[in-house]
């Protein structure tokens, strides 16, 4: 049987079953789709969209897809690193450390006038990308949360009862 005690035998712990849920597989393959989705985009469509930019915005195009690419890399990590816990390849705590090594707040976007001036789709994959990192990070923050505090609480009863019990002894 477990070595946990038997009053916290019916607790379930949440960050340990989190990372083998549908919403978790959900999550992995849409940021996965995201990554190649962007990688492709920038080799192709971007590349002949980049050409066409004036010089001003040509540097934000640069600077937006270095940003979208980091971000895209620190989450694919992050999204990884959770796929191999869920896969037994690690430990929950093993995967604690080394999240530490992966920024999830890394390379948000520049100013939004500046980035509305670059082309539909490559707004579209950086607005998609910030809503995936929201996500991961809600869910990083789940996941490793540290366990609460387990304080024992009485009955909340018993002070009512131990009032009523002094109203009728008097």
């Amino acid at each position: 049987m477990s070595d946990r005690p038997q009053s916290e035998g019916a607790l379930v712990q949440f960050s340990e079953r989190l990372t083998n849920s549908a919403a978790f597989g959900s999550l992995f393959r849409e940021g996965m789709d995201l990554v190649e989705e962007t990688a492709a985009y920038l080799d192709g469509a971007g590349r002949i969209q980049a050409k066409a930019l004036d010089r001003a915005a040509s540097l934000t195009y640069a600077t937006e897809s270095m940003r979208l690419t980091t971000r895209l890399m620190q989450l694919a990590s992050w999204l990884l690193l959770h796929r191999a816990v869920k896969e037994g390849e690690m430990t929950l705590s093993q995967a604690n450390r080394e999240k530490t090594k992966v920024r999830l707040t890394a390379a948000d976007p520049g100013p939004a006038d500046l980035v509305e001036k670059l082309p539909a789709q490559l707004q579209e994959l950086i607005a998609r990308s910030m809503s995936l990192q929201a996500r991961v990070r809600r869910l990083d923050i789940s996941i490793h949360a540290p366990p609460p505090d387990r304080t024992t609480i009485g009955n909340p009863l018993v002070p009512q009862l131990n009032a009523l019990k002094a109203a009728f002894e008097r």
